[in-house]
């Protein structure tokens, strides 16, 4: 963070604005002292350019995000929306200085109705608080982003988030019921409710899951809960064979069975984890799918037993089942390391996140492996095998031309095979050149009309899709 840029609209803030700032929030609710600001200059992406904001705003409150983004409007001075920063696409970085509006005060879980099976939030709550309420009514919110045990739900719903369980539960979108959210202009609405159906007019609440910060700003969020699984069992496939891991992943779901996560790792993964955790993992492998079974105790073990045997089938060299909730917690630690473990490889991280119909996880495996090869590259591969999302993950020391070429290529090859260049990390910076690849240029240029149309001036996250990308 330390080499963090001054935006090119730097002093953007004139001192009347941010007096009218300091008016609304208070000296605490801001911060304007460049060692403050250097933290607010990127998020957890890497190789991407960080950029000093001018000030960062800290509400705790709708009103107050109302009467900032009032006169952030009157002064036409740009506005980040920010949550925990666990972003992985540059979607927060202030490209053109001017206001960070960072929610994570805003951390209050409004309700809780266990009858209904709703929760009302703040978007400043951290997923994992939010699971340890629910399950005290033994209720579960299934979205599960690796960040979880950091991660806001506003910034979990604006990037429209997946996770390990996105396979047999759904992704973030799948659970938001009902938001407020406060427009570019200052003024508040509220779309959607806390009913599983709801079909009244255009569906308002999709448009702003995954929004990314470009059309309003997340004040209030309304998610769905459901009850917690009875029991489950946790699985550690082991691989000789990279492609044979891949097409176990269609096997066991074409066996009839949906796990609720379906984890992947390749060998060079499970040595960078295992460097860094020392938890055990069988490093001399190519590969290890991780794979939970949930849902009544019958089904579990009927469940349980099919996945065994089409393991077995699928040439895997071992089977193990998770003794206790110990072993299974060191397994999914082990997952949750991943991208953490591979980032101390090299001072660059480059995180890709392209998805692919689970048919197509061995094809694509395989070529990311001769992507490697062909352009020299270190890229270990991990992610959610099960929905086909895939995170091939390149280290190097500094970005190059090999480097695009390879991301360039993963990407093509993802859409060719009827694929997604994002399957939950958002476009952000990252993916904006790509945009136009998967959406054709009508689609973007619909996207930019929605835009338009809510933040004319737009004051909103400025510089990232649907603005950025080559055409």
């Amino acid at each position: 963070m330390s080499n963090a840029l001054p935006s090119e609209g730097m002093d953007m803030v004139s001192r009347q604005l941010l007096r009218q700032l300091k008016d609304i929030l208070g000296s605490d609710g801001l911060l304007s002292d460049p060692a403050d600001l250097v933290g607010y200059a990127g998020d957890a992406a890497g190789g991407l350019p960080e950029v000093l904001p001018d000030v960062v705003v800290l509400p705790t409150q709708t009103e107050q995000i109302s009467r900032i983004l009032t006169l952030a409007s009157a002064h036409r001075v740009p506005v980040y929306p920010r949550g925990a920063g666990t972003n992985l696409s540059g979607g927060v970085v202030p490209l053109e200085g001017g206001i960070v509006l960072c929610t994570v005060r805003m951390d209050r879980i409004r309700r809780l109705d266990p009858v209904d099976m709703y929760a009302v939030v703040e978007p400043g709550v951290v997923i994992e608080d939010l699971n340890r309420r629910a399950g005290e009514h033994g209720l579960l919110y299934p979205p599960d982003p690796g960040s979880v045990a950091t991660a806001t739900m506003g910034g979990s719903v604006a990037e429209g988030s997946g996770g390990l369980r996105g396979l047999k539960y759904g992704v973030t979108r799948d659970y938001v019921l009902g938001l407020e959210v406060v427009l570019a202009d200052g003024r508040v609405v509220r779309v959607g409710g806390r009913t599983i159906k709801n079909v009244t007019g255009y569906d308002l609440v999709r448009l702003f899951v995954g929004s990314e910060g470009t059309l309003g700003v997340i004040t209030e969020i309304t998610v769905r809960l459901i009850p917690a699984p009875e029991a489950s069992a946790t699985f550690l496939a082991t691989f000789d064979d990279l492609g044979r891991a891949g097409r176990a992943v269609a096997d066991i779901v074409g066996a009839g069975v949906l796990p609720a996560t379906l984890e992947i790792m390749d060998d060079y993964t499970l040595a960078c984890v295992e460097e860094h955790a020392a938890l055990g993992l069988p490093t001399d492998a190519a590969a290890l799918l991780l794979i939970e079974v949930d849902g009544p105790r019958e089904t579990v073990e009927i469940e349980a037993a099919t996945v065994e045997e089409v393991c077995a089938r699928a040439g895997a060299r071992s089977v193990q089942r998770a003794r206790d909730r110990a072993e299974r917690d060191r397994l999914w630690a082990a997952r949750r390391a991943a991208l953490p473990a591979l980032a101390r490889r090299r001072p660059v991280t480059i995180l890709e996140d392209i998805t692919v119909p689970r048919s197509k996880v061995a094809e694509m495996l395989t070529f990311i492996r001769e992507i490697a090869a062909r352009y020299g590259l270190e890229i270990g591969t991990f992610g959610h095998a099960g929905d086909g999302n895939l995170h091939p993950t390149i280290l190097v020391d500094e970005i190059d031309d090999r480097v695009e070429a390879a991301v360039r290529a993963l990407v093509g090859r993802a859409l060719a095979l009827g694929g997604t260049l994002s399957g939950e990390h958002g476009i952000g910076m990252a993916k904006a050149p790509f945009l136009v690849e998967e959406l054709g240029r009508e689609g973007v240029a619909l996207t930019s009309t929605i835009k338009r149309a809510l933040d004319p001036l737009n004051i909103l996250n400025p510089g990232k899709f649907p603005g950025r990308w080559r055409g």
